[in-house]
């Protein structure tokens, strides 16, 4: 796993989880205010799209995450 893919794994979990605890016809509905979570994920993912600055990403780059994988060669070169 990179750091990219494991942002996009935790910022579509949170949102699904909000959702099912802050919209009110979900069977495990707490609150509406959950939902202001949903809205703090976004907004999170909208500024790294500017930025590309991610607070889950610096603190997976600090537990050893790999940034990316290295290219495979794919053709005649292999």
């Amino acid at each position: 796993m990179t750091v990219d893919r494991l942002i996009r794994i935790f910022a579509g979990s949170f949102i699904l989880i909000s959702l099912l605890l802050g919209v009110e016809g979900s069977p495990l509905f707490v609150s509406p205010w959950a939902l202001a979570f949903t809205a703090f994920v976004g907004a999170n993912l909208l500024q790294f799209g500017f930025t590309n600055v991610c607070p889950l990403g610096i603190i997976l780059k600090r537990l050893g995450v790999p940034e990316s994988r290295p290219a495979r060669v794919v053709g005649p070169e292999a």
